[in-house]
């Protein structure tokens, strides 16, 4: 089997073309698996679809399915681009709705992410303040003075609690945010998360605590770009073409 390796951010996937669609989750768990298959975040099955230049199913690591994942997004719209030869201005078709990519020559990927939607009023867990959104999966947010505060018991129970991965945010100035983030179906603190990042810049906008362009910087230390523009959340930075491999199944 033909298996594709991109990383974009610190996340990484296992990216490969299909022609039916089916539940492949018992794949994801064996291809992700870091020490018995090739090792990702996630895997991405990119299929045909005749409104769009493609859709695709999204897995975590786990096995279970994903609405959205920023990362992936920019990942699915180069692999798109450099494997399927696509135009490097796309969209495609993901569970939380149409995604808009466009490619730039650098290997630079700005997608449009869907809107922001489910804002919930601020509420209380474990001696902090935390706000729910949804950027295409749920996140509950709480910002803080010091990222180390960042705790993987609390967000373990936080995430089981609230069905949403869970991110720490700092704000640094009025043009930079850093932040820590728990995604489910990892299960474990990841380098990067495009919607947990979307979701952190949208709710300090709201509080207006950035402009409406921003850095993100996750813990994999990599700047990213966020804009805002009116309710258009726009999510930019490198894709990396790790590597291409036949996997020979056991």
């Amino acid at each position: 089997m033909k298996l594709y390796k991109f990383c974009a951010s610190g996340n990484d996937f296992v990216i490969f073309y299909a022609k039916e669609k089916k539940d492949r989750s018992i794949l994801a768990l064996e291809l992700c698996n870091r020490y018995k298959g090739i090792g990702a975040d996630g895997m991405i099955v990119i299929l045909d679809n005749k409104d769009y230049d493609f859709e695709w199913d999204f897995y975590n690591c786990d096995g279970s399915k994903a609405n959205m994942c920023g990362n992936g997004a920019r990942a699915a719209a180069l692999f798109a681009v450099k494997i399927l030869g696509k135009e490097k201005e796309l969209s495609f078709l993901s569970s939380a709705g149409e995604i808009k990519a466009r490619v730039f020559a650098d290997d630079e990927v700005e997608i449009l992410l869907s809107k922001a939607k489910n804002i919930e009023e601020n509420f209380s867990f474990e001696n902090k303040i935390w706000q729910k959104i949804d950027t295409g999966v749920p996140h509950i947010i709480t910002f803080c003075e010091d990222l180390d505060s960042f705790d993987l018991e609390l967000c373990k129970r936080a995430r089981i609690k609230f069905d949403a991965n869970v991110n720490f945010a700092k704000v640094l100035d009025k043009k930079t945010i850093k932040l820590r983030t728990f995604e489910r179906g990892v299960e474990n603190e990841t380098l990067a998360c495009g919607t947990g990042m979307a979701a952190c810049f949208y709710m300090a906008r709201l509080k207006n605590l950035v402009d409406p362009e921003v850095t993100l910087i996750p813990k994999s230390e990599e700047k990213l770009s966020l804009r805002l523009d009116k309710e258009d959340i726009y999510f930019k930075g490198k894709v990396r073409y790790c590597f291409e491999a036949n996997y020979n199944f056991s």
